[in-house]
């Protein structure tokens, strides 16, 4: 049975933060919300929460995670970024953008892409995520929380509970959260490649 946290959306109660990242490093798998939609979210180097996170979302091992870190500093950690890529990364994070780069050797292979040893990173604007981060001092291996069938990212968490309560640990409320999904831009090749419109504007991005 799923816990559930019901938590400020501005100013998170660091104790409930607490008591979150312990179910993380757990091995736990948590649902919470982001700056755009839910996420879904557990420890980098927990394989069995990777797995669960796959049979929930039902995606294969070519389905791009997303690591969300709490800044650029850790993003320079986990991904190679180049000086132009740094510049675009810096005009836009925080906030409600994924970045496909190619991932370090600081990551498992299994995260990976398995061709293009690439990942989704991302820097999240929400004081929620953003509060998770810190407290757990390392990145969260991440994907939006969209059921197999469904249409849309699921944004009740309610809902979340109701549909999930026996597939993830916690769900962690904080007030109203979007359905519209981050903007995907692929950083691998020689120009940003936009992969999926979403919430992030594109002018910042130059592909508006």
């Amino acid at each position: 049975m799923a816990q559930f946290f019901s938590v400020h959306p501005e100013q998170p109660q660091q104790r409930l933060i607490r008591q979150a990242v312990e179910i993380l490093r757990a091995g736990g798998l948590v649902a919470f919300p982001t700056d755009a939609a839910y996420s879904l979210g557990c420890q980098v180097g927990n394989a069995e929460a990777v797995a669960r996170i796959r049979a929930i979302r039902e995606v294969g091992e070519r389905h791009h995670f997303t690591l969300m870190c709490r800044d650029l500093s850790q993003i320079a950690i986990y991904a190679r970024v180049d000086n132009s890529q740094f510049r675009l990364l810096k005009a836009t994070t925080p906030g409600s953008y994924t970045f496909i780069l190619e991932g370090t050797k600081e990551l498992p292979r299994r995260i990976l892409h398995p061709k293009r040893k690439s990942i989704g990173l991302r820097v999240p604007a929400h004081p929620v995520p953003q509060a998770l981060l810190v407290e757990l001092n390392e990145p969260m291996l991440t994907s939006t929380l969209m059921l197999p069938g469904d249409d849309m990212p699921l944004n009740d968490p309610e809902e979340i509970r109701d549909r999930l309560e026996r597939s993830i640990d916690l769900v962690i409320e904080a007030g109203p959260c979007g359905l519209e999904m981050t903007t995907v831009v692929d950083l691998t090749g020689a120009a940003p490649e936009l992969v999926r419109a979403g919430l992030g504007a594109l002018e910042p991005l130059g592909l508006d």
